[in-house]
């Protein structure tokens, strides 16, 4: 990786909530069948987040520096019902967390916890920026409704 560790945790941050926790650029990729891309570019460094689902999802991120890839997460879960009104209010609460405020925590989800009314979000996470695994829960009135999981870090070459 020839970009220090806080540099890069500091674009990825920016990326995620300057993409999917602000609705910003979406479009369907003319290369992978289904998935949808949300992208983000600041001088030399790309973020891409391609993902596919919607009760239930897969997805990834890449971080590329002058084009090679640098790091990379991909995440899985979903909703625990099949119901769209509550996985529309759960993804907007989701939204909401990706903007708090972590308070130290080097997160690449969400704070540790986060709570609005009804709603409640926890994350858990080992590891750093180079190797890291965690798990995210969604409680609507104490019921879980939504979790993903995720495992990342760094891509290095030779």
């Amino acid at each position: 990786m020839t970009i220090d560790p806080e540099t890069l945790y500091l674009f990825i941050i920016k990326a995620l909530r300057s993409t999917y926790a602000t609705l910003g650029v979406e479009e369907v990729s003319s290369n992978k069948d289904g998935f949808k891309e949300l992208i983000f570019q600041e001088g030399t460094l790309s973020y891409k987040d391609s993902y596919s689902g919607f009760f239930k999802s897969r997805g990834f991120e890449v971080v590329s520096q002058n084009g090679a890839p640098i790091w990379m997460s991909s995440y899985g879960g979903g909703m625990t019902k099949h119901d769209a009104k509550l996985a529309f209010e759960t993804f907007t609460f989701l939204k909401k967390v990706f903007l708090a405020d972590t308070l130290g925590f080097k997160t690449f989800r969400g704070p540790h916890s986060f709570s609005d009314g009804l709603w409640d979000y926890y994350y858990s996470q080992e590891g750093d920026i180079t190797e890291f695994h965690g798990h995210e829960e969604i409680y609507y009135n104490h019921n879980l409704v939504f979790y993903h999981k995720t495992i990342g870090g760094e891509i290095r070459e030779k």
